[in-house]
């Protein structure tokens, strides 16, 4: 039996596994992800991740066959590193990951992804119908999308393709993204923004609200839950649905899948008031190829299970390129 492994590197856990060679997890470890002094402890952190997944599974990291990484970005393909994250502290300047992950398992055969496009594998290996045009979209703190057309992950050059999150959506721009331009989807639907929008509608309406959007704790939560309950909280989720519907349209347009995928936390925990409206309205906007629109069905473990199927499939996530 070949082993196989994959790593979910986020910027609050460190998620790393170890699979059989039909993808099934056989071990898992997990640990907060550390916040300095350097990158070099999260490279360490995602070594030891590894190591007590493998140790719980009896396997020496040496008989790992092949490691897919699913990363925060931005990241440098060539060097095989994350540079400059932008939700770890500016001390982590640099996580070298590939070349540190390849010395541990003895293979030249590690695939870097980021967080999203490892999504776009992990949902197409799953599959039942395995297509070669899909997109697996992450809605949470922030918004991104992994893409595969005619087989193809579009990585871009540096592995930073599908940063969909900052597709102007409002040409208006009334809101600032946290890139610092305006007009983002991400600036009006990620859970990090979802309040501040709530409040400059609220503040824009003058009306009468049960939501504590004066409240410093006020949160995307808040908004979600008192839906159906608050006329104000319906309007805000009628407007997400609206932007989040746009967004979709431009990446059918962009590249005509066949089924949108849907994850990330703001989705997970809120299906019907956040993908069940675009799959309604999707087909008002999209010219030609409609998609199906739908939330994962891998929940949270997306990432990883993306990474372990790169890991199988060479970084394609199409189940005819598994080596044994």
């Amino acid at each position: 039996m070949g082993y196989y492994a994959g790593v979910d590197l986020g910027a609050t856990n460190v998620r790393a596994a170890v699979a059989d060679d039909e993808g099934t997890v056989i071990a898992a470890h997990e640990r907060p992800t550390p916040q300095g002094p350097t990158g070099i402890a999260v490279t360490e952190a995602v070594l030891d991740g590894l190591r007590s997944a493998c140790s719980s599974a009896s396997v020496d990291p040496s008989a790992v066959l092949a490691a897919g990484i699913g990363s925060i970005g931005p990241l440098d393909l060539a060097e095989g590193a994350v540079d400059n994250p932008a939700n770890l502290p500016d001390s982590i300047d640099r996580i070298p990951l590939t070349g540190p992950v390849e010395q541990l398992i003895h293979s030249d055969r590690v695939f870097l992804h980021n967080d999203t496009n490892a999504g776009v594998i992990g949902e197409r290996f799953h599959s039942d119908r395995n297509p070669d045009d899909m997109v697996y979209v992450t809605i949470s703190s922030g918004i991104g999308a992994g893409v595969t057309v005619d087989g193809e992950v579009l990585s871009g050059w540096d592995g930073n393709a599908g940063e969909v999150g900052h597709m102007i959506v409002d040409p208006q721009g009334r809101r600032t993204c946290g890139c610092g331009r305006d007009g983002h989807w991400e600036a009006y639907c990620s859970g990090n923004n979802i309040p501040d929008y709530a409040e400059m509608l609220y503040e824009d309406a003058d009306v009468d609200t049960a939501l504590p959007v004066e409240d410093p704790d006020f949160s995307a939560k808040d908004v979600f839950d008192y839906a159906g309950m608050d006329a104000f909280a319906d309007h805000v989720v009628e407007q997400l649905a609206h932007w989040n519907t746009l967004g979709v349209t431009n990446i059918a347009q962009a590249y005509a899948p066949i089924v949108v995928h849907v994850g990330g936390a703001v989705a997970l925990n809120n299906e019907e008031l956040v993908v069940d409206p675009i799959n309604e309205r999707v087909d008002e906007y999209v010219f030609n190829n409609v998609p199906e629109v739908q939330l994962t069905s891998l929940g949270d473990e997306v990432v990883l299970k993306g990474a372990i199927a790169s890991a199988l499939t060479d970084g394609t996530g199409d189940r005819t390129r598994m080596r044994r």
